[in-house]
């Protein structure tokens, strides 16, 4: 053993042993810690955090840019957000191509990750965690496209608002700085050429290159098949549930079953239209679904299931299309929801933690009471989670860009044009302490008033089934759960009589186990996610028939066990395998495809919720194609540095 690791080492150990105090009697499996003055020590220099991610406008020089909040945030929890004023940049003023929201942030000293919100004119644009900084400080940039929000960045004196909620004391001594820029671009040339065919390239990306196959050891896939993780899994949800499940709204009736035949459905006769992208064309308006107590933020906060975030608003009588995006986050005792065992296991061993109430979480959307949709939330792993080390410097998929979930309200048009306030809610079905949500509703506008009705709404209840088997503390928890909805209705435009049909589906499973008289966890589950969109002339004709499915898998495993130290100091292993897969067809070709898979494993030395020492690795790829071209990265680090990056926006040919 070398000298210099024998120092580190006797270094790490004595300030370890300062530190020591009662024992704890459970250490926390998973949660979040915050690394130590100790262990910041044997690190030399501040640490470039990064999300993989589809990339935006990097390469291209910006028309203009502008700087709307430049803010140091310390101890600001309890405090209001802080305020800007924003109008476009005279250099380069509307109409643009794009726009891009940067975010460059950079923190010193012992903190946990934080939870960030952007508002523009109440309408929310962005939110992020932040990175978990250490003595020696840390720095990141995170990009997003807002292209989508142009009606409001295309107007002038409004409103900027950032929170981020910090604390900062004796212990916690890490500020945020923050800048927040936006990049206009009015043209944008693109050179690189989109494929014929999607399908018949994506999976040749990642092999030519000679990467992707080094990521995903026989192990993980092993264990997908037994979770029933395979590519060919597909979701098949029954025709019957649609059928017989009880309407939520008695309105007009058509056998949409029958119809289908009739209108041709099943030949999926297609005209030129693009694929389903709601803000391909910005909406004209954008009214935002928040709460107005801003000195809060502008974010509902849910505390339990029967919590609404709600807000009345009134509807342009032109509207002819509208689409709900729902920004969501969880904290506190539900930050790992998709771990939490239900509260008869919590009570039966008498313990005294709050994370409980099972693990699954549906976010809902309802008009006037009458649900309109709902969605299972993407499980982020933020940077401060299970073991902060692994995301040292490849942070978790979407931790530092949350994502966001559309609803097409469309098929509600002929409720809400009435001149009349309408309610918009938001709920979180079984949540405790805490969610934040809040949603933009985007409306398109026809030049004259409009004419719609609801046709028909379908919407069973969701159907759960719910096993649990333990005795003390080693136990196993299953829970399957899926919902079919259907919504249909018609709006008649300028450009014709049109029925909108929105399909929704979802399918989640999940287990958790507890072994070794509960210090070893392990959390597996899966979701799939299906949105189908059919757009109907008049005359009965399918005008565009459109499906987006999206997978979900995730495995994390922890197991804990007494430090020879001594003291309450727990030595714990830790193991995170996560992937995203999006695909959107229009008919049956494939218009846009996303893969991005992480397998993150590591192990750590802590005292409640502080980490002294430890390991982290993690290796990620991404793969996407659309029609603006393809994209791959495939990318590593162990002990808290890059051991490779690979990257390219070539598309392979068929010849590949």
């Amino acid at each position: 053993m070398s000298l210099s690791l024998v120092l580190r080492l006797t270094l790490t150990l004595s300030l370890l042993a300062a530190s020591l105090s009662l024992p704890s009697l459970h250490p926390p499996l998973p949660g979040r810690f915050t690394k130590s003055t100790s262990f910041s020590l044997l690190q030399r220099s501040p640490k470039k955090y990064i999300e993989i991610a589809e990339p935006v406008p990097s390469n291209v020089t910006p028309s203009c840019s502008l700087t709307v909040i430049s803010h140091t945030f310390a101890n600001t929890a309890g405090r209001p957000p802080v305020v800007g004023n924003y109008s476009p940049p005279t250099t380069c003023p509307p109409p643009w191509h794009s726009v891009v929201l940067e975010m460059s942030a950079s923190s010193e000293g012992e903190q946990y990750d934080r939870v960030a919100g952007v508002w523009l004119a109440g309408a929310e644009i962005f939110r992020t965690m932040t990175a978990e900084p250490d003595a020696n400080g840390g720095f990141w940039t995170v990009r997003k496209n807002v292209t989508r929000y142009a009606s409001l960045l295309g107007r002038s004196n409004l409103t900027v608002t950032v929170m981020l909620e910090n604390v900062v004391d004796e212990e916690l001594t890490g500020a945020y700085d923050v800048n927040l820029t936006l990049l206009y671009y009015q043209n944008i040339n693109s050179s690189v050429r989109v494929p014929s065919s999607i399908d018949s390239n994506l999976h040749k990306l990642g092999p030519k290159l000679g990467i992707l196959k080094e990521y995903r050891s026989v192990d993980f896939v092993n264990r997908e098949r037994k979770l029933g993780f395979t590519d060919d899994d597909d979701l098949e949800f029954e025709s019957e549930d649609l059928r017989n499940g009880p309407a939520t709204v008695e309105t007009e009736s058509i056998d949409f079953v029958n119809e289908e035949s009739k209108l041709g459905f099943e030949h999926e006769k297609l005209t030129d239209i693009a694929a389903m992208n709601y803000y391909v064309t910005p909406a004209d308006v954008i009214i935002p679904i928040s709460n107005m107590r801003k000195e809060e933020g502008s974010w509902f906060r849910i505390e339990k299931g029967a919590d609404i975030g709600l807000r009345k608003i009134k509807v342009p009588l032109n509207t002819s299309k509208a689409v709900l995006e729902v920004y969501v986050s969880f904290h506190g005792d539900d930050e790992f929801w998709y771990s939490n065992p239900p509260d008869s296991y919590l009570k039966m061993n008498n313990l005294s933690t709050g994370r409980g109430n099972g693990a699954f979480r549906e976010i809902l959307v309802n008009i006037d009471g009458i649900f309109a949709g709902s969605v299972i939330p993407l499980p982020v792993v933020y940077t401060g989670g299970v073991n902060p080390l692994l995301w040292e410097p490849i942070v978790g998929i979407s931790a530092f860009n949350l994502p966001t979930y559309d609803f097409d309200l469309t098929p509600f048009l002929g409720m809400l044009l009435d001149g009349k306030s309408h309610a918009i809610g938001l709920g979180v079905v079984d949540s405790i302490p805490f969610w934040l949500v809040d949603a933009n509703l985007h409306l398109w506008l026809d030049t004259s008033a409009v004419q719609a009705r609801v046709v028909n709404t379908i919407a069973p209840a969701v159907q759960i089934k719910r096993n649990s088997k333990f005795q003390l503390l080693d136990g196993s928890f299953k829970i399957g759960a899926k919902r079919s909805s259907m919504f249909a209705g018609w709006v008649k435009t300028s450009a014709g009589n049109l029925t909108t049909q929105v399909l929704l589906n979802f399918k989640i499973k999940n287990m958790v186990t507890f072994g070794l008289n509960g210090t070893s966890k392990i959390v597996q589950q899966k979701m799939k996610t299906q949105t189908e969109l059919r757009i109907v002339s008049a005359v009965g004709a399918l005008l565009r028939r459109t499906v987006i499915k999206k997978k979900y898998p995730l495995r994390l495993t922890t197991q804990s066990v007494p430090s020879k130290l001594g003291y309450g100091i727990y030595l714990v292993e830790t193991n995170v395998s996560q992937s995203l897969t999006e695909t959107t067809t229009l008919g049956t070709l494939t218009t846009s495809s996303l893969h991005n898979e992480q397998f993150s494993t590591g192990w750590m030395m802590v005292k409640d919720h502080t980490v002294f020492t430890g390991f982290g690795s993690t290796n990620q790829s991404l793969s996407s194609m659309d029609e603006s071209g393809c994209y791959f990265r495939a990318i590593s680090a162990s002990h808290g540095r890059l051991t490779s990056d690979q990257k390219t926006f070539t598309c392979p040919t068929d010849s590949s």
